[in-house]
């Protein structure tokens, strides 16, 4: 069985992309694994798959022909490229997608988006993605400042939701909000100073929550943006919610409530 060897220059170009830098210079991303790269959807513009020798010569190659180039490298190269302990031994180059957030609120029927700020931790950011994904949200929104989406410690707790929910990054969350609540989108604020639970408040309406930084919460200026401040109840001892289990819970009280209309 013959392959198309990969050559010197795609593999330390493959390689540089494990940093943000290069991730924006050449507007690439590295999904990983094989039930990841099962998961990107056809919008998502893959440049070309990268296996492995032994990968290639256990697995049948033609399904990933069908829709870009293969390249094969051998098992050595291929674990310097990747960016997990145990590697799979196939890997695809995909374009990085731009959203804009103000055509999808217009084209939103109920509405429903998580806006995070400053969010650092790429395991929050991922189970959020994916609970968002599972939530039916129709957009995740990070800030500047926020850890990189392409991360692959993020794109992997993704599950490949990454590829089923729009998520808009950089933005500056004070012209976001002011962008949502323009367009009749109710903004939340998840504060400890909030004192009414998400359950006392009509979530079946245009909807968005802000989420803060896992250590320091939301800015007091970017608090003062929402329209409320949501309380999560906690009658027990600890004082804080880790940020992805906070924006589940909004999430699915969302999706309880406009189930209810069903």
């Amino acid at each position: 069985m013959s392959f198309k060897k990969g050559t010197a220059k795609m593999f330390k170009s493959i390689k540089a992309l494990k940093t943000k830098k290069e991730r924006d210079k050449e507007g690439l991303f590295v999904c990983e694994g094989l039930r990841f790269v099962e998961e990107i959807t056809d919008d998502f513009k893959i440049k070309m798959y990268v296996a492995s020798e032994s990968f290639a010569q256990e697995n049948n190659l033609d399904i990933y022909e069908k829709r870009a180039e293969v390249y094969v490298f051998t098992d050595k190269e291929f674990g310097e490229m990747s960016d997990t302990e145990t590697p799979q031994g196939i890997m695809a180059i995909c374009h990085k997608k731009n959203y804009s957030l103000e055509e999808i609120v217009k084209k939103a029927d109920g509405g429903f988006y998580v806006a995070a700020e400053e969010l650092n931790d790429p395991g929050n950011l991922g189970t959020i993605i994916r609970t968002a994904d599972a939530c039916g949200a129709d957009a995740v929104i990070l800030s500047k400042g926020s850890v990189d989406v392409y991360n692959g410690k993020v794109l992997r707790s993704t599950m490949g939701s990454v590829f089923h929910v729009p998520i808009i990054t950089d933005v500056d969350i004070k012209e976001t909000v002011m962008m949502l609540k323009s367009n009749g989108v109710k903004v939340y604020a998840a504060h400890l100073k909030g004192t009414k639970t998400p359950y006392k408040f009509n979530l079946k309406t245009k909807t968005a929550y802000l989420i803060g930084n896992e250590a320091k919460g939301l800015k007091e200026e970017t608090a003062s943006l929402a329209d409320e401040y949501i309380k999560i109840p906690m009658p027990g001892r600890a004082e804080s919610l880790n940020a992805s289990v906070a924006a589940a819970v909004l999430m699915y009280e969302t999706v309880r409530q406009r189930e209810e209309e069903k």
